[in-house]
């Protein structure tokens, strides 16, 4: 046996080395080419699970694409041109945990779950051609008058307002009047210092579609420990829920803003709502935290998606909401909510199925069980 053997179909090293490096330099380009559409994906306000990211790219590359998956993503993590917010992104929806169980299990999407979802994108596609849909839109597009500043004004004033116009408006274009008592804000307006404009609150006449009315319409037969049970949970996650006096189209809404140094996030439900309804409203916001729609915390308890549209978020923490609902036999009026967001009569590309069914098993979870408290970085230390 001769020294050459060894190099098997290659006659000499130096032709074993090229065709190594050559072979190294081919991987090198997959890698780049798959790490590019990682980025370009990122950049479409798109936020995929890494179950997702990772069947997207598999229907790019093929299954090879397997084998650069997690180093792909840990390299990303590191690069100085990526943006904050992608970058808590990384390390959060596709943490090192989530990278292994794409790998390992892929996406398994029920067969409940995901019959739930398609039912309620086909209610929401007949509701948009209804009659009820049309005097909805033709109402809403009639508040288009007002610049995003001046909206902004009305926020910091009202922050429960749903809709507002002048007194004259309210009384031409909607055949409604402005109340006796009824509180005036202020606005910016051309040719003049000031405009006094009046939430729909505040004024009484000619009736509002009834999309507006059934926002927070849920009916059944509600076991009111579900809702104690998932403020308790709620709570051992640090997520402040209060009740308080909102808009009468407003239900409620998730915030980081925050006195409290004990809570990462705080839940505002309107109080006037009956228990079945403030259960439906705490599922939609709790699923914009645990979707990662406000931001993660220091604890990564959530993920960070906050590179989303408002369509991806509002259809995502809906779908959430309504998937729970049915499987405890909770009637609500999601496929209205959701016909609005509904562009060609599909899901956005950006929304994410698999993180909607895992945080509507979640909920469900903290809904009939009552869970243990949550350990952050310091605490697990300690112990």
């Amino acid at each position: 046996m001769n020294s050459q053997q060894p190099l098997l179909f290659y006659e000499t090293e130096d032709q074993l080395k090229l065709d190594f490096e050559q072979a190294e330099k081919e991987q090198n380009e997959f890698a780049l080419s798959i790490k590019q559409f990682v980025i370009n994906i990122l950049r479409q306000h798109k936020q995929p699970s890494a179950g997702e990211l990772l069947s997207f790219l598999e229907l790019k590359f093929g299954w090879k694409v397997r084998h650069h998956f997690r180093n792909i993503l840990t390299e990303l993590r590191e690069e100085s041109n990526l943006q904050s917010y992608l970058k808590s992104y990384l390390y959060t929806t596709l943490c090192d945990d989530a990278i292994s169980e794409a790998l390992r299990e892929g996406l398994e999407y029920t067969n409940e779950f995901k019959s739930t979802i398609d039912d309620l994108i086909k209610r929401s596609v007949d509701y948009r051609k209804s009659w009820d849909f049309y005097k909805a839109i033709e109402f809403t597009a009639k508040f288009r008058d007002y610049a995003p500043y001046n909206n902004l004004l009305v926020r910091v004033q009202n922050p429960s307002c749903s809709f507002y116009a002048t007194e004259n408006d309210w009384r031409k274009r909607f055949e409604r009047i402005v109340k006796e008592d009824a509180k005036p804000m202020i606005i910016l307006a051309t040719m003049h210092p000031v405009m006094l404009v009046y939430d729909l609150d505040d004024t009484e006449g000619k009736p509002i579609p009834n999309k507006f009315l059934e926002f927070s319409k849920a009916e059944g037969d509600f076991n009111n420990k579900y809702l104690d049970r998932i403020r308790k949970n709620a709570a051992r996650h640090k997520i402040l829920i209060q009740y308080k006096s909102l808009g009468s189209l407003h239900g409620g809404f998730a915030t980081t803003r925050l006195r409290d140094g004990k809570y990462k996030m705080r839940i505002v439900i309107h109080s006037k709502l009956t228990p079945i309804q403030k259960y439906a409203i705490l599922l939609h916001e709790l699923g914009h935290i645990f979707l990662g729609h406000l931001g993660s915390d220091e604890d990564q308890w959530w993920p960070c998606r906050i590179n989303l549209t408002h369509s991806s978020v509002e259809i995502e923490a809906e779908c959430v909401s309504f998937v729970v609902c049915e499987r405890l036999g909770i009637k609500t009026s999601s496929e209205k909510y959701l016909a609005t967001y509904l562009k060609n009569k599909t899901i956005p590309e950006s929304v994410s199925m698999d993180l909607i069914i895992k945080v509507a098993s979640k909920l469900e979870k903290m809904s009939t069980e009552l869970l243990p408290a949550k350990k952050g970085k310091l605490e697990k230390y300690r112990s």
